[in-house]
């Protein structure tokens, strides 16, 4: 009787035993589920943001870069303007003032004529001036003239200044650079280093170099001057500006300068990339 006793405890206990195994294995496996839907959860929570971020993100991009695109297209305008009212408008009054000259050259004394003479050679010389202005400044013209072209005349016209000697050197096909918008944007982050150079640099030299290798076309524009401390060109100035233009064509920046030890501009251009974009 007393060993029945035994016997019915330990098999009580036993199954009190097995029921708490199960009830702690099922807790277990509730708080793991909870645990990986939370998990679940949270991921997908997650990855949203990071989705809705990342399109934040691109949209913001985008805006900045049609604002750049946009003000690209005003400057060009107004250039393309600028350069066909000294051409069309300018250049010929200064034309039918060197034709009055040479009227009054033939009537004119020959205590005077020297003179005359002397004035129209000046006028000439303007004239040709505008004339070589007019084309930098319109975009159509560089994009006739293309790339190099148009670069090399705002070479020779800085060499006419006396100002500056600029100089322009060149490797490699030139017809590998295709683009033509690509084009005019380049040349007008060159002309606003240019512009730097000859009004704030106090430089002697100035060099453009053009690398044109498989993939990509690799510019560098240098000058002898006094250089800046990069870290303090304020937002909005030209120096900016050619960054962000850059950026619209896909183009490595680099600006590196330093006081008293020059200013060297490198640009390195996807010639192959921005070739396949432009026909597709």
């Amino acid at each position: 009787m007393f060993y029945s006793c035994i016997s019915f405890i330990i098999f009580q206990s036993k199954i009190i035993s097995d029921e708490q195994i199960a009830l702690m294995v099922y807790t277990i496996l509730v708080i793991a589920l909870l645990v990986a839907m939370f998990i679940l959860f949270f991921s997908s929570f997650q990855k949203r943001k990071n989705k809705l971020l990342l399109e934040k993100i691109r949209r913001e991009r985008e805006f900045e870069e049609e604002i750049v695109k946009t003000k690209t297209e005003i400057q060009e305008q107004t250039l393309k303007n600028v350069g066909l009212e000294l051409h069309d408008n300018i250049g010929q009054l200064l034309s039918v003032t060197n034709m009055q000259l040479s009227l009054i050259s033939s009537l004119a004394q020959d205590s005077i004529k020297d003179k005359v003479e002397d004035t129209k050679a000046i006028i000439s010389d303007v004239i040709k001036e505008v004339r070589g202005l007019s084309k930098v400044l319109n975009s159509e013209v560089v994009l006739n003239f293309g790339f190099q072209e148009s670069l090399r005349t705002e070479i020779e016209r800085l060499n006419k200044m006396n100002t500056i000697k600029a100089e322009l050197l060149s490797s490699g096909d030139k017809n590998s650079f295709k683009n033509n918008k690509d084009a005019i944007i380049l040349f007008r982050i060159l002309q606003e280093f240019i512009s730097n150079a000859v009004k704030y640099s106090k430089a002697t030299q100035l060099t453009v170099t053009l690398n044109y290798e498989k993939d990509n076309l690799q510019i560098i524009a240098e000058d002898n001057g006094v250089g800046f401390n990069v870290e303090n060109v304020k937002k909005g100035s030209g120096l900016i500006n050619m960054k962000s233009r850059a950026k619209l064509t896909n183009t490595e920046f680099n600006l590196i300068s330093t006081p008293n030890q020059g200013t060297k501009l490198l640009l390195n251009y996807p010639i192959a990339l921005r070739a396949i974009s432009q026909t597709t």
